[in-house]
């Protein structure tokens, strides 16, 4: 095979492996998917006792079975990407090799195998299999608005805690040990579990003073649950929108370019 055939190759391979805008790209992701379900599933079972002691023969066999074809995915991910070092470090390429590292290490470590559930986060690749653009598009607008909401939320964050420890401290002086809050930290955390309006009902105020603070943390626990929703819906609402493909950077493996994109918008390597 001549460099430039061999060069080919691994561009065509690329595109099949990375990508999901091709028949190719979309039939590999299907069939990927298809296994690390069966995978998945085969490990699950195996954990059943009745179950592993009848196919436990069949069940090593199908998870070796599938061990070694991820492990000629993985390496051919490594052959064909430009940046090797790049996609092993990138977080599916960790998630890839941690993927296949189990099945190996319960020839020395017994158990190990069942790490292999791991392989649920591979099905993160799913909005690319059926060319879901706009759901590539809607998670970068996510995404964006998460970012642009990350300070303001923190800060909001930081008056909770204030609003919680002060509470707290109250509810300590109110009470005491004989209702049930026998320390500031204790009184604390029945204060945020009131405030995120869980209510465990392990601790309760008894006098009238505590009922009447614990009424009003009650009240105040829905407004604060909606600030932080109504930070992120604005920052939505200012996202742009544009339309986005399953194009990945051969550099850094970020997925998600314009189809007219000519450079990373990550890296702002040359696509």
């Amino acid at each position: 095979m001549t460099p430039e055939q061999k060069s080919s190759f691994r561009h065509r391979l690329y595109t099949i492996i990375f990508e999901a805008e091709t028949v190719g790209g979309k039939t590999f992701d299907i069939l990927l998917l298809l296994l690390i379900l069966g995978s998945v599933l085969v490990v699950s079972l195996e954990s059943i006792p009745e179950l592993n002691r009848l196919y436990l023969s069949l069940f090593r066999l199908l998870e070796w079975s599938f061990t070694i074809i991820f492990t000629v995915e993985y390496l051919l991910r490594i052959y064909s990407t430009p940046k090797p070092l790049k996609y092993i470090f990138s977080f599916f390429g960790l998630v890839d090799l941690f993927s296949i590292i189990p099945t190996y290490l319960s020839l020395v470590l017994l158990g190990s195998q069942y790490l292999l559930v791991v392989r649920v986060l591979r099905l993160l690749r799913i909005a690319r299999i059926f060319k879901l653009t706009r759901f590539i598009n809607e998670g970068q607008v996510l995404s964006r608005a998460l970012r642009a909401s990350f300070t303001k939320i923190l800060v909001f964050i930081g008056v909770v805690l204030t609003v919680v420890v002060i509470v707290g401290s109250l509810m300590y002086i109110i009470e005491g040990a004989a209702g049930g809050f026998t320390s500031i930290p204790v009184s604390i955390y029945w204060t945020i579990v009131t405030l995120t309006t869980v209510g465990y009902g392990d601790i309760a105020p008894v006098t009238p003073l505590g009922q009447i603070l614990a009424s009003f943390i009650m009240i105040m626990g829905y407004g604060i649950i909606a600030v932080p929703t109504g930070i992120v819906s604005v920052e939505l609402a200012r996202s742009d929108r544009d339309t986005a493909t399953t194009r990945t950077c051969p550099n850094c493996h970020q997925e998600g370019h314009q189809v007219t994109a000519k450079y990373c918008y990550n890296c702002g390597y040359k696509l």
